[in-house]
This record gives structure tokens, sequence and C-alpha cells, in this order.
């Protein structure tokens, strides 16, 4: 397994994916959208298709485009990127490469009592299985129109990253689109506010419980090519690691927990330097059989 010599800037990776994500920002003056040959491809983190400044498209509206068979510059091979992606990375891109993963971190700065939530306050977690299996999977299937095409349930009746990357902007620059809006942006709006003040006291409150994406990317943390790895005969179970994880995961025991978004506090924490994280890619040696 390769290992980096210390653990990257997490911030400034973040930023980056951000930019990289959106380049085109002087379409927030017009509202228009860039339709370029690049939104055939899917960002690995949650950014709007519909944000006027993106350059490509989102997993998760690529996956319910795809779903409701609708024609639209979305590429059918989503659950390619989907998949290459999970098992490059994991949940690395929710530590990493999600926009409002950054965005949610960025209000969790803002100085005050922070909350620790209990474990069944935890369990809310398992709202992302309904949301992902009714909402991004069975509405594009299910809810049709009189055209016979499905519908985005989660971008349509949840997304507060649509809401925030695309909606607002979008109201702000359109008069025809603020005219025609109804209670259905007030209730997203209200969720993009709700999960807003959360995350002023709470620890990205949308990844923990309502993310359909960082669902997908849990499943791949045991066998992504990029893992954490605990060297047990450094390990002493001070408890260094859990203290510092702000998703109270028991990284010691569960390194490949699929809550885990491997931002590195664990690694940075312990004091024996039993934890390591980087990409596990067999080498010559470690591929070599020793025969008598």
């Amino acid at each position: 397994m390769t290992r980096t010599p210390k653990i990257i800037n997490r911030l400034i990776i973040q930023v980056a994916a951000l930019f990289a994500y959106n380049p085109f920002l002087h379409n927030f003056l017009t509202g228009e959208l860039y339709r370029g040959g690049s939104k055939y491809l899917c960002t690995p983190g949650l950014n709007c298709y519909s944000c006027p400044a993106a350059a490509a498209s989102c997993p998760v509206g690529s996956l319910q485009a795809v779903l409701s068979g609708r024609n639209t510059i979305t590429s059918t091979y989503v659950v390619g990127f989907l998949l290459l992606y999970g098992a490059l990375f994991g949940r690395f891109i929710c530590g990493y490469l999600c926009p409002f993963g950054l965005y949610q971190e960025a209000l969790y700065r803002i100085p005050g009592r922070k909350l620790i939530p209990s474990r069944k306050v935890q369990m809310l977690g398992l709202l992302r299985y309904p949301i992902f299996f009714l909402l991004v999977v069975g509405a594009p299937l299910l809810v049709v129109d009189t055209f016979g095409n499905g519908t985005a349930g989660f971008c349509a009746w949840i997304c507060p990253a649509g809401t925030l990357e695309a909606g607002i902007p979008l109201m702000l620059t359109q008069q025809s689109l603020r005219s025609l809006a109804g209670i259905l942006f007030q209730w997203k709006l209200f969720v993009l506010i709700l999960l807003s003040a959360l995350s002023v006291v709470l620890y990205r409150p949308f990844c923990r419980f309502l993310c359909p994406l960082g669902l997908i990317y849990g499943w791949f943390n045991r066998i992504s090519l990029h893992q954490i790895k605990i060297d047990s005969s450094r390990c002493t179970t001070c408890g260094a690691c859990v203290s510092s994880c702000k998703l109270q995961i028991s990284i010691h025991t569960n390194p490949g927990s699929s809550e885990c978004i491997r931002c590195g506090d664990c690694a940075r924490a312990c004091p024996h330097g039993a934890i390591s994280i980087g990409f596990d890619i067999p080498t010559s040696q470690a591929r070599t059989v020793t025969r008598n």
C-alpha cells in the first residue's frame, strides 16, 4: 500500500474541486447554463447540473434522468461513473470533492456550541435508504407525467445543493422564474435553510441523514482503492481517533465504516502513528511468492 507522507490540506482540494466543477462564473450574471460537451460527464461530488457555472452533470441528477427515460444531454453510462468513482475513492469524494460538503463545513466553522448526536439521532442516517430507493430510483420509474416522463424526485423535492447552486441564482436573474415560484420552491428553500442552520451546530447534517450519493459511495468504503489502515502493533486503543472524529466513528475498530469521509482527522490525532490513509495499490514486492 502506498501512503502519502502527510495529509494534504483538505480545504485547498475542496475549494479547487468547487471551481473545477463550476468554472463559468460569469453565467451567474445572466442566469444562462453552460451546455457544452462536458455536460455529458459526471462530477464525482454533488453539484447541480442547472447551476449556471457548472461544467458537468451531477451523478444523482444524471441517474434520475437516465431512469426517467427522458432524452437529455445526460449520458446513459452514469452508472459506470458511479461504479468507477466508488471503486477508486469510496467516501473520500465526500470528504474532499463535494462542494455541498464544503458548504456545510464552512458553516460549522462559525463559533458557538456544537452538538454531538446520540446513537438514536445517528440512526436517522437510515433515512438515506428510502430517499435513495423511493426518490432517486422509484420516482423516475413510477411517477410519470402525461408525456411518459418520470419525475426526478430527489432533485425536484429535496436536493438542497440544487436550491443553493441553481434555484436561488436562477430566481435572482430570471423574472419569469420568480413569477412561477410556488410552494415547491418555498419548501426546498425551507429545507436548505434548515440544513444550513443545523450545519452551524452539527457537522454535515445533510451528509449524515439525507445524501443518497454519500450512501452509494459508503457501500464502497471497504473495497475501494483508497483505504484507512490501522497498524495493530502500534494502536493502544487510547481513543484519540474517536475523540477527534466529528462523525463519532470508532475508526480503530471499524476503519471501513460506510460513514467515514476519509477527512484524516483521526490520523492527525493518533499519538502513535497507527493510522495510515492512502491508495491500497499492490506492489511487485507484495505479489512475490516465496518458495522453499
